[in-house]
């Protein structure tokens, strides 16, 4: 059945290797969007900083730390048509450099409208990273590592947390407007790392099917598959992927965003709904200000920088558990579970806070690190998770920037409401942001379907819309004979010889034999 007449892949790393190595360096980008959360919440309870502006009151604070998120929506919104445009690989490239310009400006600022100027650029940056590496992933992963490696690329969002959070504690004992002009600039550095480093990254097998560049995506295919030219799950992958593509174009329909919100209402809504409440939960009332909300509970100065060092920690290892969970327990139950948790622990500190006791620094720490493990185990990684793996192909890049778009509106409403609320309503606040993870478990218990393991070319039938995803296939090939174009070049790139006809039954018969070559395989195979 194999002809080896075609080489081999000329990449160094293939297989696993590649998989991996593609998700840890994709992730810089998440990493980003992390460490800009961070850093702005030690620097802005810093000395320096505050007689730099002037002692900016709580709603010129608020405007710096939030306007990124003004940004990051216009672009999010964008984002989904740029990355059908020009890829996904092409996308993290402008978003990295948008970014890194950003970071200079905030470096650099001389005053408060430059710094907001520098954080809505930076936010125009995150905007295209937080919506096309979530994208990215999803489409480079296999179903049954695909909740592990998101879940990892949400534990590289923490430490790039952790790290600002840690590096403004150790900047604050520079005496001088370095304390806070360091730690911005290490954004133009990691930027700048991304930004060359994703030149070297392969382009989504996904997206270059859809673009009709089909050896291209099936030489990717074959590399995360091992290299090997004579895979035969490589060929299946590609059949169900580039079959799943001619399928949605035989039905005639556009791709605009109308078309994506009349045929697909309920998973758009599922995926904005997802980081609405990812953001409703409370997450940034501690990311953007832990150092204040512990001042609010009586840790000072650098003390609450250091309490929210600590924090972080626990942050990140509480991030570890889902990459083994996620695709075993599956996305219902860690969203279930995590809303409860968090819930409790926001009740919590708003009554800590309430009692002003002797003891509340020490019991709001405590509450606070409960709320951000729950967060970490489960509304922080899947909400990146879900929205990816529940859109088509077609309309994936559309949707998911929907989502992500929500989350930057909803970031935004948060972050610059938050130091108001702080002071009007106080401890109230934190049992507000505890009702809406009451309001997030119901919406999962009653309207989130669950995702464990399934290809993403099978999610219609998770949604119970239109038939099984590999008899739709063979449907759409038999009865359409530009098949042929595309499988024959494909038998000669892949060195297999496959007996096509010119007719739809053998089509079909081709299709089924290769099909069924990917069920039964060995496993030797696999990523």
């Amino acid at each position: 059945m194999f002809a080896p007449t075609y080489p081999r892949s000329r990449r160094r790393f293939v297989g696993q290797r590649l998989l991996y190595g593609i998700s840890i360096f994709a992730s810089l980008g998440v990493f980003l969007f992390g460490y800009d959360q961070g850093v702005m919440s030690g620097i802005i309870t810093g000395p320096h900083f505050i007689n730099f502006f002037d002692r900016p009151n709580a709603l010129q604070v608020g405007t710096i730390v939030a306007v990124l998120e003004i940004g990051a929506l216009v672009t999010s919104i964008g984002a989904g048509r740029v990355g059908d445009i020009i890829g996904r690989r092409g996308t993290l490239s402008m978003g990295a450099v948008i970014f890194t310009v950003g970071g200079a400006i905030q470096t650099f600022t001389v005053g408060f409208w430059t710094m907001v100027a520098g954080r809505v650029v930076s936010g125009f940056g995150v905007g295209l990273l937080s919506t096309i590496v979530p994208i990215y992933q999803s489409e480079i992963s296999p179903p049954d590592h695909r909740g592990a490696l998101a879940c990892a690329e949400f534990t590289c969002n923490i430490v790039g947390y952790a790290f600002s959070v840690w590096t403004d504690y150790f900047c604050s004992f520079i005496d001088s407007n370095l304390a806070w002009r360091i730690p911005l600039s290490l954004q133009s550095v990691i930027g700048g790392v991304l930004a060359a480093g994703s030149l070297l990254l392969p382009e989504s097998p996904r997206w270059l099917l859809d673009n009709d560049r089909d050896e291209e995506g099936m030489q990717v295919i074959l590399d995360l598959h091992g290299g090997d030219s004579r895979n035969s799950n490589a060929l299946g992958e590609f059949q169900e992927i580039k079959g799943k593509v001619v399928a949605e174009r035989e039905s005639g329909e556009g791709r605009s965003y109308a078309v994506m919100w009349k045929k697909y209402k309920r998973r758009v809504l599922l995926a904005m709904s997802s980081q609405a409440f990812a953001q409703l939960n409370g997450i940034n009332v501690i990311s953007y200000y832990a150092p204040r909300v512990f001042e609010e509970a009586g840790w000072l100065g650098r003390q609450a920088i250091l309490m929210t060092g600590i924090n972080s920690i626990v942050y990140i290892l509480s991030t570890l558990p889902p990459w083994y969970l996620v695709d075993r327990w599956g996305r219902r139950p860690i969203l279930l579970s995590g809303a409860t948790a968090m819930g409790l622990a926001l009740c919590a500190t708003g009554y800590w806070i309430y009692l002003d006791a002797s003891w509340t620094p020490t019991a709001v720490v405590f509450s606070v690190i409960i709320f951000n493990a729950a967060f970490g185990y489960s509304w922080g990684p899947l909400p990146w998770l879900y929205p990816p793996e529940i859109m088509p192909l077609t309309f994936r890049a559309k949707g998911v920037s929907l989502s992500t778009a929500t989350n930057w509106a909803f970031n935004w409403i948060v972050g610059q409401t938050t130091p108001y609320l702080q002071e009007v309503i106080q401890w109230r606040l934190y049992v507000m942001h505890g009702s809406f993870c009451a309001c997030s478990f119901m919406l999962v218990y009653f309207l989130y379907p669950e995702t464990k393991g399934v290809p993403l070319e099978e999610m219609d039938a998770v949604f119970g819309e239109g038939l099984k995803p590999r008899s739709s296939i063979c449907s759409a090939y038999s009865l359409n004979l530009q098949v042929s174009k595309i499988i024959s070049p494909l038998a000669h790139m892949t060195t297999m010889t496959l007996p096509l006809d010119q007719d739809a039954t053998s089509t079909r018969r081709n299709l089924e034999m290769y099909i069924t070559l990917r069920e039964v395989g060995d496993g030797s195979d696999e990523y």
